[in-house]
């Protein structure tokens, strides 16, 4: 139905079938037997009709359709870091001018960043947009502007009934999402004006970015382009720049306002891939964040090793022999591993001589495992008494990666051993700590063999028997016990060393020994008194801190009177370490010094040319199990493995389980053959030399890094066809494996996002019918977000924003709410007004059908009785 201006709608149309009943209405009316005057059955029959009528246009959904023009504004209002204070008072003073204006029109405010923050309607529009309580610091990140996802939010925002129009007030550049492409999808239903700001004008210097070469020989020069941008004239600044931790360069520059580039030269004394950073300092300047920026240099030379020791003193008998065998190594200490991708790109293969899963940390174990795993890299993992099962292995990332398990079988003729776990389960140790504790007894009682016994003891104001001395035969029952174990209380630690002295005193074992684990400050107690008893008695005594807040000092005075070792666990994930190492060490079990002579267990080219049989004797190693798919190449006189290895991943693992020193190898490293013994397994375990007639192009647009892979065959043709994949790790140690397609002859590329600041290691392999033809490594670096960058405000993209949705590019404050041609149709449902009058004229009908009209003087006058048969 539709007039002019005014239209009707049915939302439930299929109700209209109520109608039907208005003829069984008029058929009752005929066959009725009531004695009433024919002209009142008529009324009546009418407004019957009329009631149903009116029930079945409720029913129905009839809605009366208004056309208006009201308004509804959202204003989008930036507020990210490119902005300067001024700006962002413009822009509240620019909404603060146009709501008051608003009239009868309706607005809301969206503040947004990298991503949208909180609408905000009525009297909270009023608010400053950049004020703390209209946009909470946690709600908006400043560090980038998605113009995209602001204009999709509001306009989702605007409700039914008004007319929609959005006013976008920012400096247009955009650092994520397209925002042409949400504006062409608002096209014909929502109208976006634009408004400008100004980006920042206070004193600001930049590194906008380090150019360098994606790969140059070890010692080719090269030259480094930097490119600075400043917004003024500024001669007091001063370039750094560093290679790796090495400072290259220092030197004064005069900056001009715009874009300055200088150019520098550099060589690379080193293999693997280096970080060239440069920072600019003593200019005028207002952020810091982009004052440095970095670029990935892989350089390719002579095979370069990291050796990690314990004691470094220990390993220079290995770095000479393998330096000799034309091999370059760096020798440190455990804390010298890396924990980055970057750090670790720069060896082709890391050695651990004696290095304990406990001197590791969480961080540098992945970091490895990812090296080895998706980047091809080598790991050798050498013998010694805190390495494997004594380092503290047992079910850790490395331990993942090696090609040999850390527990073992305990032989029968080795001492019993009888264990006590003394915990500390009081209110601190809640949450993770109590998790890491039981997973550390967990690894404990696993380790133990079936002669060995194992008691679980916990402490908080009292002691609490998580489990008794148990045989280990029947692991099943102090596992459960311990699964059972829930942190609460004080903290008295004495009561508890005395329990576990009396219960170690009766037990019978060769070996007896106590791990008490705390992270707090005891109740004052008599413990080097226990202590001492323990030792007298030949039971040793261990203690582990958990975090800075534990009485250090005392735990590690009740380790040196009981004999035993002390531990600082500064994150509760070394507990399960720690545990597994003083097991495995208390059982005196997973070491064999009795010398022996190797026995080759399967040829390998690997060790061609090494006489074996002229080989001394090596002086002892540590017990391991080999896993099901490694190779065991060398074994012990005993069979256990002595050199084994395998694929892991893209890399290799290989596993020594005697040393390479003057402990075990004393002997040997005075054999001939010492050097190439070690020199031909490092070879074989190193990352594979990098793939010939390729060449590597990385390319970042944005947010967006195109990657090209140029292919030649040794016959100069181009490599076609070739199955290529790419190998992306993030910052975060994330692993993508993304296919290249062929895009031309020999040519292959790859796109993907890197929009998180930092380094990104790609890895490239190829093959050709199932055959390994090579691998390439390179870097990538992502530094400060593009939010910092100084760029002039993109009014172009603002005012194609504009055009492409019908709104008006820098629209004024005043003119934001001015009639709009547009109207939208305003709904008023009808069905209370249908229903209210259907309940009236229901007491009219039943009236009609009760009261007999026509005996009224007037109405009887008026109307006569009739006589006619009904």
């Amino acid at each position: 139905m539709n007039w002019p201006s005014i239209q009707f709608e049915l939302t439930r149309p299929w109700w209209l079938l109520g109608l039907l009943a208005l003829p069984a209405i008029a058929w009752y009316y005929h066959r009725s037997l009531v004695d009433l005057a024919r002209w009142q059955r008529q009324i009546s029959l009418g407004v019957r009709a009329v009631v149903v009528g009116l029930l079945v246009l409720a029913m129905a959904g009839l809605t009366l359709l208004r056309p208006t023009r009201e308004q509804f504004v959202v204003f989008a209002v930036d507020q990210s870091m490119s902005l300067g204070d001024d700006a962002r008072k413009a822009a509240d003073d620019y909404v603060a001018r146009a709501v008051a204006a608003a009239g009868t029109n309706r607005c809301a405010v969206l503040p947004f960043a990298a991503v949208p923050g909180r609408l905000r309607t009525g009297e909270d529009a009023k608010r400053p947009a950049s004020s703390p309580e209209a946009a909470p610091a946690a709600a908006i990140d400043r560090m980038g502007t998605d113009l995209a996802a602001a204009l999709e939010v509001a306009s989702a925002a605007a409700p039914p009934f008004y007319v929609p129009r959005i006013v976008l007030i920012s400096d247009g550049n955009a650092t994520s999402g397209d925002a042409l492409r949400a504006a062409a999808g608002l096209r014909g239903s929502v109208e976006v004006s634009t408004v400008p700001l100004p980006v920042r004008d206070d004193p600001e210097v930049q590194v906008s970015s380090v150019n360098v070469p994606a790969q140059v020989q070890q010692g080719e020069g090269f030259r480094i382009e930097l490119v600075i941008d400043s917004n003024h004239d500024d001669d007091q600044g001063r370039v750094e720049v560093y290679r790796g931790d090495v400072k290259a360069a220092d030197q004064p520059v005069k900056l001009k306002k715009g874009e300055n580039r200088l150019s520098l030269s550099q060589t690379i004394e080193q293999g693997g891939m280096t970080p060239i950073t440069a920072r600019i300092v003593g200019a005028r300047d207002t952020l810091l964040d982009n004052n440095s920026d970095f670029g990935l240099v892989f350089t390719s030379g002579k095979p370069r090793i990291l050796l990690a020791e314990s004691d470094p003193d220990q390993a220079k008998q290995l770095a000479w022999a393998l330096e000799e065998q034309d091999l370059q190594v760096d020798v440190r200490p455990a804390r010298g591993v890396p924990e980055t991708l970057a750090e670790l790109q720069n060896y082709d293969l890391v050695i651990l001589s004696n290095v304990p899963a406990t001197a590791l940390t969480a961080k540098q174990m992945q970091a490895t495992r990812s090296y080895v795993q998706d980047l091809g890299g080598g790991l050798i993992m050498l013998g010694g008494d805190q390495s494997f099962g004594l380092g503290g292995y047992y079910k850790t990332t490395l331990e993942e990666i090696l090609p040999v398990r850390s527990d073992f079988e305990k032989e029968k003729e080795k001492p019993s051993l009888a264990m006590m776990l003394v915990i500390d389960k009081s209110g601190s140790m809640g949450g993770e700590k109590i998790e890491m504790a039981k997973e550390a007894a967990r690894a404990a009682v696993e380790l133990l063999g079936p002669s060995d016994q194992i008691g679980v003891l916990a402490f908080e104001g009292d002691n609490f028997w998580v489990s008794e001395l148990h045989p280990c035969s029947d692991k099943g029952y102090v596992l459960d016990r311990i699964a059972a174990l829930e942190a609460g209380g004080g903290t008295n630690m004495a009561p508890a060393m005395e329990e576990s002295f009396e219960t170690l005193r009766g037990a019978v074992a060769k070996l007896k020994h106590v791990i008490i684990l705390t992270d707090g400050v005891s109740s004052p107690g008599d413990f080097r008194g226990i202590a001492e008893a323990m030792s007298a008695e030949r039971i040793t005594v261990s203690t582990v801190a958990m975090g800075a807040d534990a009485d250090q000092a005392l735990l590690e005075e009740i380790a040196q009177v009981g004999s035993g070792r002390y531990y600082v666990a500064d994150d509760p994930g070394q507990v399960p370490q720690i545990f597994a190492k003083e097991t495995v060490t208390a059982s005196k079990s997973a070491i064999n010094e009795q010398p022996f002579t190797p026995t080759v267990v399967r040829p390998s080219q690997v060790l061609a040319d090494v006489g074996l049989d002229s080989a001394p004797f090596l002086l002892g190693y540590v017990i391991t199990r080999p896993k099901p798919t490694s190779e065991v190449i060398l074994a012990t006189e005993n069979g256990d493995p002595l050199l084994s290895w395998w694929r892991y991943g893209l890399g290799m693992s290989v596993a020594f389980t005697s040393d390479a020193k003057s402990r075990w190898g004393a002997e040997w490293l005075s054999w001939p053959q010492f050097g190439q013994f070690w020199a031909q397994i490092a070879r074989h375990a190193l990352r594979k030399a990098e793939a010939k007639g390729t060449v590597v192009q990385v390319e970042r647009r944005g947010k967006k890094t195109l990657v090209s892979l140029d292919a030649i065959e040794p016959s100069s043709k181009f490599l076609n066809r070739a199955e290529t994949e790419l190998t992306l790790i993030d910052p975060s140690l994330g692993t993508k494996a993304i296919e290249m397609a062929q895009t031309a002859p020999g040519r292959y590329q790859a796109e993907f996002d890197a929009a998180r600041a930092g380094a990104y290691q790609l890895q490239f392999s190829q093959s050709k019918e199932g055959q390994a033809i090579g691998r390439q490594s390179r870097g990538l670096a992502v530094g400060y977000p593009d939010e910092l960058r100084l760029r002039p405000a993109n009014s172009e993209l603002l005012r194609t924003i504009a055009e492409t949705t019908s709104g008006r590019h820098d629209l004024k404050a005043e003119h934001v709410f001015d009639p709009s041609p547009r109207t939208v149709p305003r709904t008023t449902p009808l069905w209370p007004y249908l229903v209210g009058l259907a309940g009236l004229l229901f007491v009219l009908d039943v009236a009609l059908r009760r009261i007999d009209l026509s005996l009224l003087p007037i109405l009887r006058r008026r109307f006569p009785l009739s006589t006619e048969p009904v």
